[in-house]
């Protein structure tokens, strides 16, 4: 069976014509993978939001290929916050008039600019995973 690491988007049920319940993972990638069966949805809705190691096969039927949802493991989450990146670009952001200085008229040019509060990002995701 293929094994995948994906970001695990969401997680829905729909009713199928014949009355059961299809359960249909979307991945960040935009790939979907469909199972029946309660159990291996459980997991899948747990992993919303996470990565996960996902099992699959692929089944051909009237001219469609269906990729079905054999398993769903959540992947351990890495020590301390996972948005530490995100935090760091947020308060390089909100630090940027101060690393910057005032902006010309008509702004100031992105390479410029990410160049200067890149390291200071780098600086902030660094002192966070420090203090844990």
């Amino acid at each position: 069976m293929p094994e995948r690491e994906v970001g695990v988007e969401e997680v829905k049920a729909f009713k199928t014509q014949s009355g059961n319940t299809r359960f249909v993972l979307r991945a960040d990638d935009g790939s979907e993978y469909t199972t029946f069966k309660e159990a291996i949805a459980r997991d899948a809705v747990g992993a919303e939001g996470k990565r996960a190691r996902i099992g699959f096969h692929e089944q051909e039927r009237n001219g469609f290929t269906n990729v079905y949802l054999d398993k769903v493991e959540v992947l351990d989450e890495p020590e301390g916050d996972p948005n530490i990146e995100e935090v760091a670009w947020k308060t390089a952001v909100d630090a940027a008039p101060w690393l910057l200085g005032d902006a010309p008229k008509g702004g100031i040019d992105a390479d410029e600019a990410f160049e200067k509060l890149q390291p200071f990002k780098e600086r902030v995701a660094e002192d966070i995973r420090d203090d844990g």
